[in-house]
Formats: C-alpha cells, sequence, structure tokens
C-alpha cells in the first residue's frame, strides 16, 4: 500500500471525527454539570467526569476497533478498497480515546482559568469608579 491518502481513508476520518467530537463534548459537559449543579470544584469534576465517562469512551472505541478488525486483518470481501480506512479509523480511535482522557481535560481546565482569568480583568465590576475618584 502506498502513503498516498485514499478516498476511504478520509471517509474513515470524517466518521472518526464524529466520535472524537461526541466524547469530547460529553466529557466536557458532564465536568459542567459538576460544577454548576452540584458545586464540585473545577478539579472534582473534571475527575469525576473522566472516571464516570471512561468506560463508555474506552467500549465505543473497542467496539469500532473489533469491528473494523477482520478488514485492517484483510479478511472479507474487497479488501483493497475497505482496508485503508479500517487502518486509519483503528489508528484514530487508539489514538483520540488517549486524548479524549488525558488532552481535553488539560484543555478544559487551561480554558476555563483563562475565562475566570478574564471576567477578572474586564468583568462589570472592573467597570466601576474606583472609590475617591470621580467617573469621567
Amino acid at each position: 500500500m502506498s502513503g498516498t491518502l485514499v478516498l476511504t481513508a478520509m471517509i474513515g476520518l470524517v466518521m472518526l471525527m464524529g466520535i472524537v467530537a461526541k466524547n469530547s463534548i460529553l466529557l466536557v459537559e458532564y465536568a459542567i454539570l459538576g460544577i454548576k449543579r452540584r458545586g464540585l470544584s473545577r478539579e472534582e469534576a473534571l475527575l469525576e467526569a473522566c472516571r464516570m465517562r471512561a468506560r463508555p469512551i474506552i467500549m465505543t472505541s473497542a467496539a469500532m476497533i473489533a469491528g473494523m478488525a477482520p478488514l485492517a486483518l484483510g479478511i472479507g470481501a474487497d479488501v483493497s478498497f475497505r482496508q485503508p480506512m479500517a487502518i486509519a479509523v483503528i489508528g484514530g480511535l487508539l489514538t483520540s480515546t488517549l486524548l479524549s482522557l488525558l488532552v481535553v481535560p488539560v484543555i478544559f481546565e487551561l480554558v476555563d482559568g483563562l475565562e475566570k482569568r478574564a471576567r477578572r480583568l474586564f468583568g462589570p465590576a472592573s467597570h466601576q469608579p474606583r472609590s475617591g475618584h470621580a467617573a469621567l
């Protein structure tokens, strides 16, 4: 197989992007609900979200890998057409599972921290005149 990106591999990557986005969105949403509804700290909410969402994320990835394995191994009809898609999806699922559980929480924590700092700097309180100074 050559190093070119085959059409079926690109189709597999599009499918993979949907699964990865879904996993990440559900993980972040679960953390946000933990913060807002249960009053957890950001770190506690992220740890609980990863703990609760890890099994569904891993099971989704494992099921897709198991379904694509015969194609990736060259078993079945018209393997030469579908094998690149299976290889791309399996590699992407392995990578994205780790990224969803490790990198997404870190990025969420960084972005949430930046948002809190921005609100302190540019929030409504920063526009009020200081005591002893007249407003312009």
